[in-house]
C-alpha cells in the first residue's frame, strides 16, 4: 500500500445515496484506502441501507445529520471531526457520492496531497465534452468569468467537488469560513486566495449518469448562494442611490426658502443654482457616508480605522464621477440615447469600482 493512503481521509458527504456509493467504497478500499468518513447529511430512512453497507462491509466512519443542513455544513462537520480526533494523518481529499469522481482520479487527488501539503488540489474538469449537460458547462464557464474579473481568481473548475488539503490549512484557513451549502466550495477558494495558498489543479475524468439527474445543486438558489457579496455590493448601491435622491428632495424643501431658486453660481464654465449645488453636495456626501460604511462592513469586512480608507474611497468617487461625465460625451458615441450610453457606461464603472474597492480600498494586508 502507497504510504500516502493511510495518511489521507476520504471525505463522502452524501444525501440520500444509492448504490454509485457503495461502489466508489467498494473501489476505494480494494485500492488500499483505508480511512474514509462519510457524512449523511439528512438523508431519508430507505436510504440508510447504504451507509449501514460501508459501515459494516467496508469499515467507513459515519457521522449523520438528523436533517438536511447542506453540503457545506456536512464538509464542515467532517473537518471538525478530523481536527478533533484524527491528529494522526496528513490531510483529507472530498469527493461526491454520485459516482462524479473515479477511483483513480481520487487517489491521484490524495497523492498530490500528501506532496504537497501547502496547497489546495482540485480535479477540476475540462467541459469540452458535449455530454457533459449545457447547464453545467455555461454555468462553470460564467462563474469562471465572473471570479477572475470580479475576484482576480483564475480556476477552470470553481464547483469541483474532488478536493484535496491538508490538515493545517483546515485549521488555519478553511474549518471557520460561512457558507452552509455550496456557496462553501466558493468561499474555500476565495480563503485560498486570501490567504495566499496556492492552487494546484489537475485534471480528471468527467463523469455524468444520466445528465446529473442525482445532483442537488439548485441553480437558482445556489447561485445566490455563490454570487452573494457582489449582489450585497450591488444592493447597497442601488440603496445608496435611494437615500441619495430622498436626501436631494428633502433638502430641497428644507432650503428652497432660505437658498430662493434664482441665485447662480458658475463652475468650470456652467452656470448652477445654489441651491441645485448645495442639493447635490449634501446628498451625495450623505448617501456616500452610508456606502462607505456598508461596503467597510458588511461586504468587505475591513475593521482598520486609518483615515487612508476614508481618502481613497473618496478619491475613487471622484475619479469614476469624472470618468463617467466624460465617457458619455466621448464613448459609444454611435448609440443615439445619451441615457442608454450613461447606463452602459455606469454598469463597467460599477464592476470596476467593485473591484478596485476590493483590492485597493478595502484590502487588508492579512484578509
Amino acid at each position: 500500500m502507497e504510504q500516502y493512503l493511510s495518511k489521507i481521509v476520504v471525505v463522502i458527504p452524501a444525501l440520500n445515496p444509492d448504490e454509485r456509493m457503495v461502489h466508489m467504497v467498494k473501489e476505494l478500499t480494494d485500492s488500499g484506502v483505508k480511512n474514509i468518513l462519510i457524512v449523511d447529511d439528512g438523508s431519508t430512512v430507505d436510504r440508510r441501507k447504504y451507509f449501514h453497507t460501508c459501515k459494516t462491509e467496508y469499515n467507513c466512519r459515519i457521522l449523520r445529520h438528523v436533517t438536511n443542513f447542506g453540503k457545506g455544513t456536512a464538509l464542515k462537520s467532517a473537518f471538525d471531526h478530523l481536527l478533533q480526533f484524527r491528529p494522526d494523518i496528513m490531510g483529507t481529499v472530498t469527493a461526491d457520492c454520485d459516482g462524479q469522481h473515479s477511483v483513480k482520479d481520487i487517489l491521484m487527488c490524495a497523492k498530490l496531497t500528501y506532496e504537497n501539503p501547502d496547497s489546495l488540489i482540485l480535479g477540476c474538469r475540462t467541459f469540452k465534452d458535449r455530454n457533459i449537460p449545457l447547464r453545467s458547462r455555461l454555468g462553470n464557464r460564467f462563474t469562471c468569468l465572473t471570479l477572475k474579473a470580479l475576484c482576480g481568481l483564475n480556476v477552470s473548475d470553481t464547483q469541483t467537488g474532488l478536493r484535496g488539503m491538508s490538515l493545517e490549512l483546515l485549521k488555519d484557513s478553511f474549518i471557520h469560513i460561512k457558507g452552509e451549502r455550496f456557496e462553501y466550495e466558493m468561499n474555500m477558494l476565495l480563503a485560498a486566495q486570501d490567504n495566499n495558498i496556492p492552487v494546484l489543479e489537475f485534471p480528471i475524468e468527467t463523469i455524468y449518469i444520466h445528465k446529473n439527474e442525482s445532483s442537488h445543486f439548485n441553480p437558482f438558489l445556489d447561485s445566490i448562494r455563490i454570487y452573494k457579496v457582489f449582489l450585497k455590493f450591488a444592493l447597497i448601491s442601488f440603496s445608496s442611490f435611494l437615500i441619495d435622491i430622498l436626501l436631494f428632495y428633502l433638502l430641497g424643501l428644507i432650503f428652497r426658502p432660505l437658498l430662493g431658486t434664482k441665485e447662480t453660481i458658475t463652475i468650470l464654465g456652467f452656470s448652477i443654482t445654489v441651491l441645485t449645488f448645495w442639493r447635490s453636495i449634501l446628498s451625495r456626501l450623505g448617501s456616500s457616508l452610508f456606502n462607505f460604511t456598508m461596503n467597510k462592513r458588511q461586504v468587505f469586512r475591513n475593521d482598520s480605522k486609518s483615515p487612508w480608507i476614508v481618502i481613497k474611497y473618496y478619491f475613487l468617487c471622484i475619479c469614476q464621477l469624472a470618468l463617467s461625465t466624460f465617457l458619455v460625451d466621448h464613448l459609444l458615441t454611435f448609440i443615439t440615447y445619451t441615457t442608454v450610453r450613461k447606463c452602459i457606461i455606469d454598469t463597467l464603472l460599477f464592476i470596476a469600482s467593485y473591484v478596485i474597492q476590493r483590492e485597493w480600498v478595502f484590502r487588508q494586508k492579512n484578509r
